[in-house]
């Protein structure tokens, strides 16, 4: 339906306020400097932020996209921001009085409105190595863009299993659980084997040889026997954030 269409149906009592605030958050794309729409109501229809892959914009374009998603849901999360550009964004979003968070070993930056107040939930973030980070917190940021308040621990992959047990207890009250590792990917499900609540495993292209790149990673948390075990796929943290971040907010 187009605007005028719902706002007739709502004035003949044809709908409720309800559906005439999801019809209308469903029509509510925006253009942005002729190179980009924009799905303004994302964040307010869905919970979920809208994502800018940065990797494939200039500067001036993350910065205007970001500044419009700031604008109309508060909040304004870039992936894969070039290396360069990281600072930089991050800077000018800053002075359009931003508040503004940079992940360890990534170049997502997350910026948010100040003064915006979000729904809570808890969600525990593991990375079996120190090579895992980055996309660890890609989910991280995606779960914080969410609302959520995040407790991670890292590098507690199994080639030392005991590294595991005090990790998870520190997993505690987390409504689910991101569980990034690459190489065979094992920690997801011995993760899953321990813990009453979702787990998210994230595969990464950490490895080498046959089954390399995250092949095996994800083959591994496919096939895992431990059952609760969702997978997204390989270097995907910022669709396991989203997974993890979905079910804390209704488990909180």
């Amino acid at each position: 339906m187009e605007l005028d269409e719902v706002l007739e149906a709502l004035r003949d009592g044809r709908i409720g306020t309800g559906r005439a605030r999801t019809l209308i958050a469903l029509n509510s794309i925006e253009q942005v400097g002729g190179f980009a729409r924009v799905d303004a109501s994302r964040m307010e229809r869905t919970g979920t932020p809208e994502v800018v892959l940065g990797s494939t914009k200039t500067l001036a374009e993350a910065e205007a996209i970001a500044t419009r998603l700031l604008r109309t849901s508060g909040v304004a999360l870039i992936s894969r921001v070039r290396p360069r550009d990281r600072g930089r964004l991050a800077e000018r979003l800053r002075r359009r009085g931003a508040t503004v968070t940079l992940a360890r070993r990534s170049t997502a930056v997350l910026a948010r409105r100040r003064g915006r107040r979000q729904a809570r939930g808890r969600v525990g973030i593991m990375a079996a190595g120190t090579s895992d980070i980055g996309t660890a917190e890609e989910a991280r940021l995606m779960c914080e863009a969410m609302g959520c308040e995040c407790v991670t621990a890292y590098d507690v992959g199994i080639a030392a299993l005991g590294r595991v047990f005090p990790a998870v207890e520190e997993m505690a009250g987390a409504g689910a659980i991101v569980v990034v590792a690459g190489m065979e990917g094992a920690l997801a499900t011995v993760v899953s084997s321990l813990v009453d609540v979702p787990v998210i495993g994230v595969p990464t292209s950490v490895g080498y040889g046959h089954g390399g790149r995250g092949a095996a990673a994800l083959a591994s948390m496919l096939q895992s026997c431990a059952p609760g075990l969702a997978v997204v796929n390989i270097d995907n943290g910022i669709g396991g954030g989203a997974a993890a971040a979905r079910i804390a907010r209704r488990a909180r």
